[in-house]
């Protein structure tokens, strides 16, 4: 009689641990590799550590451990002496890509986004930032750098939404909350030559929103509604209302007490298209969507990522009658609520 062999256990061991202590490393690598304009060296052709040192102006030295500590995270290949870009790489953080992201580092590790993650067991004790209002700040300028520095991020997800939609039919009539770099209605407004985009943000903010609708073309159809979304008269009859990257700042109460307002502002039979990462009902996968609700306590007073039931929910509670299935839109989810 055969025996199945034992498999054998691995011992414990503190290498996660140490990698998470140490995890701080990968963030300051690449930028410090976007600031150096390495990943563009590379794709020019500068391959060795010689090479790319002279293209940045750097110590052989310093290139050599920098990019053997990328190969080690992924971010490049490395063949004998011979230095490449992972695919990602290649397609985000070239500067001469139509899709490079390396901008959008002035945001995402901006001085108060860290300081508001180095206070986080604060944070935790109170289930909200330790940095008074966080990012919800009246005139907070770190939003003018989101528009600024996140408009590639976010255009992919912008043009998909856009598409889809149209599939629903056109929408003429569009308000964008929380418009930031205007990329949400500008992609309705380039698929609809009819549509009419009436941005709502902070003053401050739509600067950089009306900036973009000249360079693209659809500045007689962009409209500009400074001042807090909860607040500010947003006006009336619109077909379709675009909420992206709006809800996961407040508390499920605040988003439905908002949602009202949405649900007013739409002509019978029109459109609240909400973009958001939504975990699943599990909260800790899909991972990217699910580990949103971390910069959310680190950043806001009661924000989170929040389930499609949740924002079933939150819609319903608002007077929507029906609420359309999670669509993916790059990394994030388009959920359409019904009037």
């Amino acid at each position: 009689m055969s025996t199945t062999p034992a498999i054998p256990q691995q011992p414990p061991t503190p290498e996660r641990f140490f990698n998470l202590t140490n995890a701080y490393q990968q963030s300051e690598a690449m930028k410090s590799a976007i600031e150096l304009d390495l990943f563009s060296a590379i794709a020019e052709g500068k391959t060795t550590a010689p090479a790319i040192a002279q293209r940045c102006h750097a110590s052989e030295r310093g290139i050599r451990i920098l990019c053997d500590f990328l190969t080690i995270h992924g971010l490049l290949t490395k063949q004998d002496d011979q230095y490449g870009l992972a695919p990602d790489t290649a397609f985000f953080l070239n500067r001469q890509s139509p899709a490079y992201l390396g901008s959008s580092i002035s945001f995402l590790l901006a001085p108060h986004i860290r300081l508001a993650h180095n206070s986080l067991t604060e944070a935790v004790r109170r289930g909200g930032t330790a940095m008074g209002s966080g990012t919800l700040q009246a005139e907070n300028p770190d939003w003018v750098i989101f528009a600024e520095a996140m408009m590639p991020l976010l255009m992919m997800s912008a043009q998909l939404t856009a598409a889809e939609l149209r599939k629903g039919g056109e929408s003429n009539k569009v308000l964008d909350i929380s418009a930031s770099s205007g990329i949400w209605g500008i992609s309705v407004a380039k698929q609809n030559p009819n549509a009419h985009i009436y941005g709502a943000d902070w003053k401050n903010v739509l600067t950089i929103a009306e900036r973009n609708a000249k360079l693209m073309g659809v500045a007689s159809r962009y409209h500009l509604i400074p001042g807090n979304a909860f607040e500010v008269d947003l006006g009336t009859g619109y077909d379709l209302i675009l909420i992206p990257n709006f809800l996961h700042h407040f508390d499920l109460p605040t988003c439905t007490d908002f949602m009202r307002k949405v649900y007013a502002a739409l002509v019978p039979g029109g459109r609240a298209a909400i973009v958001e990462f939504v975990p699943n009902p599990d909260r800790v996968t899909p991972p990217t969507a699910a580990a949103f609700s971390m910069m959310m306590l680190a950043t806001t007073p009661s924000g989170d990522a929040y389930t499609y039931a949740e924002l079933e929910k939150v819609s319903k509670d608002a007077g929507f009658s029906r609420v359309g299935a999670p669509e993916p839109v790059g990394p994030g989810t388009l959920i359409v609520a019904y009037r």
